[in-house]
This record gives structure tokens, sequence and C-alpha cells, in this order.
């Protein structure tokens, strides 16, 4: 019996271990989007999808750069950034934002916020960065005389969510791409017109059980939209687990993501 109990000791010392440790270890999540909307000149362009950093006390700068070094290495031809770039800190936001700058993507690197984020600081922060905005804005992504559709909205909680300046504009051969900090949004989302839509906000749970269910999920719709790939209606959500943490430094089968989209023409 004594036995016992000391393995059962030892195993949940090693899981509280584990906790800490698992928010260092980033998954590359390869993800392939198939759509005849895509035009020919896109088909293999890659999309990197970054979200919650939650820079501060337990995301340091040397993270960052280290995050930074490591989507280079992917040479994507597009970068998204999905919000909550710091943990509600101002003080974070410079510091952040000068590590992003060096994200090197030839399609560009667009970016929206999160509920996190302080907003006054952050917008003036990126528009003095080599980071283009995108909240609430919509803009041609063009190769080669071919385009696809780009778009953001405002964080769900904290702001407004104008879809129409992303899709009026658009045509049903169209493709488009909208960013939302908060999946969400994701049931308000014109599906008839949107075919992608990138989010974080969940963290995938950050502590589940076992990666199968989270009690907290930060989201109205408890697991529904917690992570991965999501289909209604034609139209498909991803939701990365994001980088950092919140409240606690630690994660329990729901690894930080650097998200890789490929698109496919079909």
């Amino acid at each position: 019996m004594i036995k016992k109990r000391y393995l059962v000791l030892i195993a949940v010392i090693l899981l509280v271990i584990y906790m800490f440790i698992e928010p260092y270890w980033i998954e590359t999540k390869e993800i392939t989007i198939e759509s005849d909307q895509i035009p020919a000149q896109f088909d293999g362009k890659t999309i990197v999808f970054l979200s919650d950093i939650h820079a501060g006390p337990f995301f340091s700068q040397e993270r960052i750069d280290s995050l930074v070094n490591q989507v280079n290495a992917l040479d994507p031809d597009l970068i998204l950034l999905g919000g909550d770039y710091v943990d509600g800190d101002s003080a974070y936001t410079q510091s952040t934002f000068d590590s992003l700058s060096n994200l090197e993507a030839p399609l560009g690197v667009y970016a929206v916020l999160g509920n996190k984020d302080p907003q006054y600081v952050t917008l003036n922060t990126i528009f003095q960065s080599n980071v283009t905005y995108i909240g609430n804005k919509g803009t041609w992504i063009t190769v080669n005389g071919s385009r696809i559709r780009l778009g953001g909205v405002g964080d769900y909680n904290n702001g407004a969510q104008i879809q129409n300046a992303t899709t009026s504009v658009v045509t049903p051969q169209d493709f488009v791409i909208l960013i939302t900090h908060n999946p969400d949004y994701f049931p308000l989302v014109d599906k008839s017109k949107v075919d992608l839509v990138f989010s974080g906000h969940t963290h995938g749970g950050q502590v589940t059980f076992f990666g199968l269910w989270a009690p907290a999920t930060h989201s109205d719709y408890g697991n529904k939209y917690r992570t991965g790939v999501i289909t209604e209606d034609n139209s498909t959500l991803i939701v990365s687990n994001g980088l950092g943490t919140t409240i606690l430094p630690v994660r329990f089968f729901a690894r930080p993501q650097i998200i890789v989209v490929t698109l496919k023409k079909t």
C-alpha cells in the first residue's frame, strides 16, 4: 500500500513538472486548405498564424526573438497575427513589436488586436512597425495578377467588428480570409463570402483533460471552438492554441502552436 502511494505521489509530481515544461514545447501544426476558389498562383503558398504570445513575466523577450527566428526559418509567404501580444501590461508592447517587426514574409505581416492588448498603445506601436494592422479593414493580396481577399475584425469583447470592410467587394469566386482573435465570432461570419477564419484566444484550454476536454476555454461555446479545424457551412475556422499562457505559466495537453497553412487549389 505504501509503495503504491509513493508511485502515485511520484506520478503527480512528474505531471506537475510537465505542466511547467509544456509551455516551452512549441508545436508546428501543419494544415492544408483545399478550395477551387484558390487561384493557381496561390497554390502551394503558405500562411503562418501566430496568436496569444502574452509577453510579460512568463514570456520573455528572448523567447519572442526565438519564436521570430523559428517562424522565419519556415519561409512563409504570408504571416498573420491574432492578438494578445502582451498579457495586459503595455510596458511590454514596444519590445514585443520590436521583435515581431523582424518577421519576414513576401506577401506581408498582418495583425489584429486581442482582448488583452492595451488598444491605444498597441495600435500606435503597430503603426510604427513593419506589421500592418488589419482590424476592421480589408486588403487584396496579389500574386502575378491573381488575388485573394484578407481582412480582420476588432476583438469580439472589446470593440466593433466591421466584417463588411472585408466582404463588401468580394464575389463568390474570390477566396476570402478573415482574422478574429476570438472564435466566438465565427457564428457571425458571413459564410457565403468568407472561406477561411483564423482565431486564437482559447489557448486550447491551456490545462485540459489529456487534450480531450478543458474546464475553461474563455469561450461562450465551451469546448466547441477550443482548438483545431472546424467547418461550418463551407467556411473553415482554424483555432490556434496560441503561444503564451495566462494566469499561471502552465499547460497540460494543450501545447503552444505555430499554425502553418498550405493553400491548395482543387
